[in-house]
């Protein structure tokens, strides 16, 4: 399944640079709460992928929130990734 990685989790004064929001096309909050647990894959360059599990809702509209291990760079904003 596809989805697009939105932004890094954030409050009004913190970044979490390991913590990405996702959002899948079509998938509003039910199915998106079966969805909790499965792998995610973000593809850096061509030899490498990053791989991180989702592990929260963020909000009531069906965007999730994956973690991933540290050194997540700012060029996968925008860029979509793949749920396993």
């Amino acid at each position: 399944m596809e989805a697009l990685v939105t932004s890094y989790r954030r409050s009004r004064h913190k970044q979490y640079p390991n913590q990405i929001l996702i959002k899948a096309e079509g998938v509003g909050y039910a199915k998106a709460h079966e969805l909790l647990g499965k792998k995610v894959a973000v593809t850096v360059s061509k030899k490498k992928k990053l791989f991180g599990k989702i592990v929260a809702l963020h909000g009531k509209k069906g965007i999730m929130r994956a973690r991933f291990p540290k050194g997540l760079p700012g060029q996968i904003i925008g860029k979509k990734c793949e749920i396993l």
